[in-house]
């Protein structure tokens, strides 16, 4: 799907339709201090396997693309709802 690079709309910060530079979001890394986090460390130690088993199929075959607004006058960000695409490009 192609999406430009920049928008023009609201801003939530501005309270106004403004120019956004458009980018895609990145899963970040996880807290290590998390308590899911911890606790996932704990099952894992050791012997053994996961805590869980593995999955072996996928039901779906897109995965959502959540894109992130950047405002050009205040310079906040803020994410647009997530839709499903094979892949994205980001064009004038």
């Amino acid at each position: 799907m192609k999406v430009p690079k920049k928008l023009r709309t609201y801003c939530p910060s501005c309270r106004k339709h403004t120019e956004h530079r458009v980018s895609q979001l990145k899963k970040r890394p996880a807290r290590i201090m998390s308590w899911g986090q911890r606790q996932f460390a704990r099952v894992t130690a050791g012997y053994g396997s996961q805590p869980r088993s593995e999955q072996k199929k996928f039901a779906k075959t897109t995965k959502k693309v959540v894109l992130m607004l950047k405002c050009s006058v205040c310079g906040k960000s803020h994410p647009r709802r997530g839709f499903r695409a094979k892949s994205v490009k980001f064009e004038e």
